[in-house]
Protein backbone atom coordinates (compact mmCIF):
# COMPACT_ATOMS: atom_id res chain seq x y z
CA UNK A 1 0.00 0.00 0.00
CA UNK A 2 1.34 3.44 -0.90
CA UNK A 3 0.12 6.96 -0.25
CA UNK A 4 1.31 9.86 -2.36
CA UNK A 5 0.76 13.53 -1.63
CA UNK A 6 0.54 15.21 -5.05
CA UNK A 7 1.64 18.61 -3.70
CA UNK A 8 3.55 20.71 -6.22
CA UNK A 9 5.34 22.72 -3.55
CA UNK A 10 7.17 19.72 -2.05
CA UNK A 11 7.36 21.65 1.22
CA UNK A 12 6.50 20.39 4.65
CA UNK A 13 4.71 22.59 7.15
CA UNK A 14 5.25 20.41 10.18
CA UNK A 15 8.19 21.64 12.28
CA UNK A 16 8.91 18.21 13.71
CA UNK A 17 8.96 16.75 10.21
CA UNK A 18 11.40 19.41 9.06
CA UNK A 19 13.62 18.70 12.02
CA UNK A 20 13.71 14.99 11.21
CA UNK A 21 14.61 15.69 7.59
CA UNK A 22 17.30 18.19 8.52
CA UNK A 23 18.76 15.73 10.97
CA UNK A 24 18.89 13.00 8.37
CA UNK A 25 20.38 15.36 5.78
CA UNK A 26 23.18 16.17 8.20
CA UNK A 27 23.96 12.51 8.72
CA UNK A 28 23.54 11.39 5.10
CA UNK A 29 26.09 11.88 2.40
CA UNK A 30 26.28 15.34 0.84
CA UNK A 31 23.98 15.82 -2.12
CA UNK A 32 21.77 12.81 -1.34
CA UNK A 33 18.97 12.76 -3.92
CA UNK A 34 16.49 10.86 -1.77
CA UNK A 35 16.00 10.67 1.98
CA UNK A 36 14.54 7.51 3.49
CA UNK A 37 13.22 7.44 7.04
CA UNK A 38 10.80 5.55 9.26
CA UNK A 39 8.21 7.65 11.04
CA UNK A 40 5.95 5.67 13.37
CA UNK A 41 4.61 2.76 11.36
CA UNK A 42 5.22 4.48 8.03
CA UNK A 43 8.15 4.55 5.67
CA UNK A 44 8.75 8.03 4.26
CA UNK A 45 10.75 8.75 1.12
CA UNK A 46 11.55 12.39 0.46
CA UNK A 47 12.70 13.44 -3.01
CA UNK A 48 15.66 15.80 -2.56
CA UNK A 49 16.42 17.16 -6.00
CA UNK A 50 14.56 20.48 -5.92
CA UNK A 51 16.57 22.24 -8.64
CA UNK A 52 15.32 19.61 -11.09
CA UNK A 53 11.76 19.80 -9.70
CA UNK A 54 12.43 16.44 -8.04
CA UNK A 55 12.45 14.66 -11.39
CA UNK A 56 13.54 11.05 -11.00
CA UNK A 57 16.87 9.90 -12.42
CA UNK A 58 18.29 6.39 -12.59
CA UNK A 59 20.30 6.77 -9.39
CA UNK A 60 17.18 7.78 -7.43
CA UNK A 61 15.27 4.84 -8.88
CA UNK A 62 18.02 2.42 -7.85
CA UNK A 63 18.01 3.83 -4.32
CA UNK A 64 14.22 3.67 -3.98
CA UNK A 65 13.58 0.32 -5.61
CA UNK A 66 14.62 -1.84 -2.61
CA UNK A 67 12.25 0.18 -0.41
CA UNK A 68 9.34 0.06 -2.91
CA UNK A 69 9.63 -3.52 -4.36
CA UNK A 70 5.81 -4.93 -5.31
CA UNK A 71 4.40 -1.55 -4.28
CA UNK A 72 3.26 1.38 -6.56
CA UNK A 73 4.78 4.85 -6.76
CA UNK A 74 3.01 8.18 -7.18
CA UNK A 75 0.05 7.89 -9.54
CA UNK A 76 0.17 4.09 -9.34
CA UNK A 77 -0.30 4.07 -5.58
CA UNK A 78 -3.60 3.01 -4.05
CA UNK A 79 -4.06 6.42 -2.44
CA UNK A 80 -3.12 9.66 -4.22
CA UNK A 81 -3.78 12.98 -2.50
CA UNK A 82 -4.08 16.25 -4.42
CA UNK A 83 -4.16 19.73 -2.90
CA UNK A 84 -5.12 23.10 -4.37
CA UNK A 85 -1.44 23.51 -5.27
CA UNK A 86 -1.24 20.34 -7.33
CA UNK A 87 -0.64 20.69 -11.06
CA UNK A 88 -0.89 17.62 -13.29
CA UNK A 89 -0.07 17.37 -16.98
CA UNK A 90 1.48 14.93 -19.42
CA UNK A 91 3.06 17.37 -21.92
CA UNK A 92 5.48 14.94 -23.52
CA UNK A 93 4.12 15.16 -27.07
CA UNK A 94 5.33 18.78 -27.07
CA UNK A 95 8.95 17.63 -26.65
CA UNK A 96 8.90 14.68 -29.02
CA UNK A 97 8.33 12.04 -26.35
CA UNK A 98 5.31 10.12 -24.97
CA UNK A 99 3.54 9.92 -21.56
CA UNK A 100 6.02 7.71 -19.72
CA UNK A 101 6.22 6.57 -16.04
CA UNK A 102 3.31 4.22 -16.68
CA UNK A 103 1.14 6.75 -18.51
CA UNK A 104 0.16 3.97 -20.88
CA UNK A 105 -1.44 2.19 -17.92
CA UNK A 106 -3.36 4.80 -15.94
CA UNK A 107 -4.38 7.22 -18.72
CA UNK A 108 -6.53 4.77 -20.73
CA UNK A 109 -8.23 3.78 -17.46
CA UNK A 110 -9.62 7.26 -16.87
CA UNK A 111 -13.24 7.93 -17.81
CA UNK A 112 -14.12 7.74 -21.49
CA UNK A 113 -11.56 9.37 -23.78
CA UNK A 114 -10.26 11.73 -21.08
CA UNK A 115 -6.90 9.95 -20.77
CA UNK A 116 -6.26 10.08 -24.51
CA UNK A 117 -7.22 13.76 -24.56
CA UNK A 118 -4.77 14.54 -21.73
CA UNK A 119 -2.03 12.48 -23.35
CA UNK A 120 -2.25 14.03 -26.81
CA UNK A 121 -2.89 17.66 -25.84
CA UNK A 122 -0.91 17.96 -22.59
CA UNK A 123 -3.91 19.74 -21.02
CA UNK A 124 -3.21 20.89 -17.44
CA UNK A 125 -5.34 19.90 -14.48
CA UNK A 126 -5.10 21.88 -11.26
CA UNK A 127 -6.12 21.29 -7.66
CA UNK A 128 -9.44 19.57 -7.09
CA UNK A 129 -9.75 18.82 -10.82
CA UNK A 130 -6.87 16.33 -10.50
CA UNK A 131 -9.09 14.29 -8.19
CA UNK A 132 -12.24 14.82 -10.24
CA UNK A 133 -10.45 13.46 -13.30
CA UNK A 134 -9.48 10.32 -11.39
CA UNK A 135 -5.72 10.99 -11.34
CA UNK A 136 -5.84 11.56 -7.57
CA UNK A 137 -8.01 9.50 -5.24
CA UNK A 138 -8.55 12.28 -2.68
CA UNK A 139 -8.46 16.06 -2.34
CA UNK A 140 -7.18 17.66 0.87
CA UNK A 141 -6.46 21.36 1.43
CA UNK A 142 -2.72 22.00 1.69
CA UNK A 143 -3.02 23.56 5.15
CA UNK A 144 -4.30 20.21 6.42
CA UNK A 145 -1.52 18.09 4.88
CA UNK A 146 0.83 18.25 7.88
CA UNK A 147 -1.93 17.06 10.22
CA UNK A 148 -2.93 14.37 7.72
CA UNK A 149 0.64 13.09 7.47
CA UNK A 150 0.93 12.93 11.26
CA UNK A 151 -2.35 11.05 11.64
CA UNK A 152 -1.35 8.56 8.95
CA UNK A 153 2.09 7.80 10.36
CA UNK A 154 0.63 7.50 13.87
CA UNK A 155 -1.84 4.80 12.86
CA UNK A 156 -1.39 1.73 15.04
CA UNK A 157 -2.77 -0.57 12.38
CA UNK A 158 -2.24 1.08 8.97
CA UNK A 159 -4.66 -1.14 7.05
CA UNK A 160 -6.26 -0.12 3.79
CA UNK A 161 -9.53 0.47 5.62
CA UNK A 162 -7.91 2.65 8.29
CA UNK A 163 -6.01 4.75 5.77
CA UNK A 164 -9.10 5.15 3.62
CA UNK A 165 -11.10 6.27 6.66
CA UNK A 166 -8.53 8.94 7.55
CA UNK A 167 -8.27 10.25 3.99
CA UNK A 168 -12.04 10.32 3.58
CA UNK A 169 -12.42 12.32 6.78
CA UNK A 170 -9.88 14.93 5.64
CA UNK A 171 -11.49 15.17 2.22
CA UNK A 172 -14.89 15.84 3.81
CA UNK A 173 -13.34 18.69 5.80
CA UNK A 174 -11.77 20.23 2.68
CA UNK A 175 -14.35 22.53 1.11
CA UNK A 176 -12.01 24.74 -0.93
CA UNK A 177 -13.24 25.06 -4.55
CA UNK A 178 -15.92 22.45 -3.88
CA UNK A 179 -18.51 24.70 -5.51
CA UNK A 180 -16.52 25.05 -8.72
CA UNK A 181 -17.41 22.58 -11.49
CA UNK A 182 -14.82 20.30 -13.07
CA UNK A 183 -12.85 22.40 -15.57
CA UNK A 184 -13.74 19.99 -18.39
CA UNK A 185 -17.28 19.23 -17.25
CA UNK A 186 -19.01 20.97 -20.15
CA UNK A 187 -16.61 19.38 -22.65
CA UNK A 188 -16.56 15.74 -21.46
CA UNK A 189 -19.21 14.51 -23.89
CA UNK A 190 -17.49 16.36 -26.73
CA UNK A 191 -14.11 14.90 -25.78
CA UNK A 192 -15.59 11.39 -25.82
CA UNK A 193 -17.08 12.05 -29.24
CA UNK A 194 -14.14 13.80 -30.91
CA UNK A 195 -11.36 11.64 -29.52
CA UNK A 196 -13.13 8.39 -30.36
CA UNK A 197 -11.27 7.32 -33.51
CA UNK A 198 -9.00 4.61 -34.85
CA UNK A 199 -6.22 7.07 -35.71
CA UNK A 200 -4.73 10.43 -34.81
CA UNK A 201 -5.66 11.67 -38.27
CA UNK A 202 -9.26 10.73 -37.50
CA UNK A 203 -9.18 12.74 -34.28
CA UNK A 204 -7.75 15.77 -36.08
CA UNK A 205 -10.45 15.45 -38.73
CA UNK A 206 -13.14 15.31 -36.03
CA UNK A 207 -11.74 18.41 -34.33
CA UNK A 208 -11.49 20.45 -37.52
CA UNK A 209 -14.98 19.60 -38.74
CA UNK A 210 -16.74 20.06 -35.39
CA UNK A 211 -16.59 23.84 -35.53
CA UNK A 212 -16.84 24.54 -31.79
CA UNK A 213 -14.24 26.88 -30.19
CA UNK A 214 -13.11 24.06 -27.89
CA UNK A 215 -12.53 21.67 -30.81
CA UNK A 216 -10.69 24.29 -32.84
CA UNK A 217 -8.41 25.06 -29.89
CA UNK A 218 -7.51 21.38 -29.49
CA UNK A 219 -6.82 21.09 -33.22
CA UNK A 220 -4.43 24.03 -32.97
CA UNK A 221 -2.73 22.41 -29.97
CA UNK A 222 -2.21 19.08 -31.75
CA UNK A 223 -0.77 20.90 -34.78
CA UNK A 224 2.11 22.07 -32.59
CA UNK A 225 2.98 18.60 -31.28
CA UNK A 226 5.44 16.11 -32.72
CA UNK A 227 3.51 14.07 -35.32
CA UNK A 228 5.59 11.00 -34.45
CA UNK A 229 4.91 11.43 -30.74
CA UNK A 230 1.19 11.79 -31.36
CA UNK A 231 1.08 8.51 -33.25
CA UNK A 232 3.27 6.68 -30.74
CA UNK A 233 1.16 7.96 -27.85
CA UNK A 234 -2.09 6.95 -29.55
CA UNK A 235 -0.85 3.40 -30.06
CA UNK A 236 0.67 3.31 -26.56
CA UNK A 237 -2.68 4.07 -24.91
CA UNK A 238 -4.56 1.71 -27.20
CA UNK A 239 -2.25 -1.14 -26.21
CA UNK A 240 -1.85 -0.14 -22.57
CA UNK A 241 -5.57 -0.31 -21.87
CA UNK A 242 -5.43 -4.12 -21.83
CA UNK A 243 -1.93 -4.55 -20.34
CA UNK A 244 -0.70 -5.00 -16.79
CA UNK A 245 1.43 -2.21 -15.32
CA UNK A 246 4.51 -4.41 -15.65
CA UNK A 247 3.81 -5.00 -19.34
CA UNK A 248 3.24 -1.27 -19.89
CA UNK A 249 6.57 -0.38 -18.27
CA UNK A 250 8.37 -2.83 -20.55
CA UNK A 251 6.59 -1.31 -23.54
CA UNK A 252 7.48 2.21 -22.46
CA UNK A 253 11.14 1.30 -22.01
CA UNK A 254 11.16 0.14 -25.63
CA UNK A 255 9.56 3.41 -26.67
CA UNK A 256 12.10 5.44 -24.72
CA UNK A 257 14.96 3.67 -26.50
CA UNK A 258 13.31 4.27 -29.87
CA UNK A 259 12.92 7.99 -29.13
CA UNK A 260 16.57 8.21 -28.12
CA UNK A 261 17.99 6.25 -31.05
CA UNK A 262 15.61 6.07 -34.01
CA UNK A 263 14.40 9.65 -34.20
CA UNK A 264 15.43 13.23 -33.60
CA UNK A 265 12.19 14.77 -32.34
CA UNK A 266 13.00 14.33 -28.66
CA UNK A 267 16.27 16.20 -28.98
CA UNK A 268 14.62 18.90 -31.07
CA UNK A 269 11.74 19.21 -28.63
CA UNK A 270 14.04 19.58 -25.63
CA UNK A 271 16.02 22.20 -27.54
CA UNK A 272 12.94 24.22 -28.47
CA UNK A 273 11.11 24.02 -25.15
CA UNK A 274 13.80 23.68 -22.49
CA UNK A 275 17.12 24.90 -23.94
CA UNK A 276 16.66 27.70 -26.48
CA UNK A 277 13.01 28.18 -25.43
CA UNK A 278 12.01 29.47 -28.85
CA UNK A 279 9.05 27.05 -28.86
CA UNK A 280 9.51 26.51 -32.58
CA UNK A 281 10.54 22.88 -32.99
CA UNK A 282 11.26 21.54 -36.44
CA UNK A 283 9.72 18.08 -36.34
CA UNK A 284 10.91 15.29 -38.63
CA UNK A 285 8.68 14.06 -40.17
CA UNK A 286 6.74 17.32 -40.01
CA UNK A 287 3.25 15.97 -40.76
CA UNK A 288 1.10 13.06 -39.58
CA UNK A 289 0.83 11.80 -43.14
CA UNK A 290 4.60 11.40 -43.36
CA UNK A 291 4.79 9.23 -40.22
CA UNK A 292 4.46 5.70 -41.55
CA UNK A 293 2.65 2.99 -39.61
CA UNK A 294 5.74 0.80 -39.95
CA UNK A 295 7.98 3.38 -38.30
CA UNK A 296 5.55 3.57 -35.37
CA UNK A 297 5.30 -0.21 -35.15
CA UNK A 298 9.10 -0.50 -35.05
CA UNK A 299 9.18 1.63 -31.90
CA UNK A 300 7.23 -1.07 -30.06
CA UNK A 301 9.49 -3.95 -31.16
CA UNK A 302 11.20 -6.16 -28.61
CA UNK A 303 14.75 -5.23 -27.65
CA UNK A 304 15.70 -8.85 -27.00
CA UNK A 305 18.35 -9.09 -24.31
CA UNK A 306 18.12 -5.33 -23.77
CA UNK A 307 14.44 -5.41 -22.81
CA UNK A 308 13.53 -4.11 -19.37
CA UNK A 309 13.46 -6.91 -16.80
CA UNK A 310 10.94 -6.54 -13.97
Amino acid sequence: MSITILNSTHRFRSLCRLQRIRGQMMTSQAGAEILVEKVGNAGVITLNRPKALNALNMNMIRLMYPQLKGVGLSVHGRFRVATERTLFAMPETAIGLFPDVGGGYFLPRLQGQLGLFLALTGFRLKGRDVQRAGVASHFVESQKIAALEKELVDLKTPSIEDVSRVLDSYQKRSSLDAEKPFVLEQHIDLIDKLFQSNSVEGIVHNLKTDGSPFAQKQAETLAKMSPTSLKITFKQLQAGGTMSLQEVLVMEYRLSQACMVKGSDFYEGVRAVLVDKDHSPKWSPSTLKEVSEQSVEDCFSSLGDRDLKL
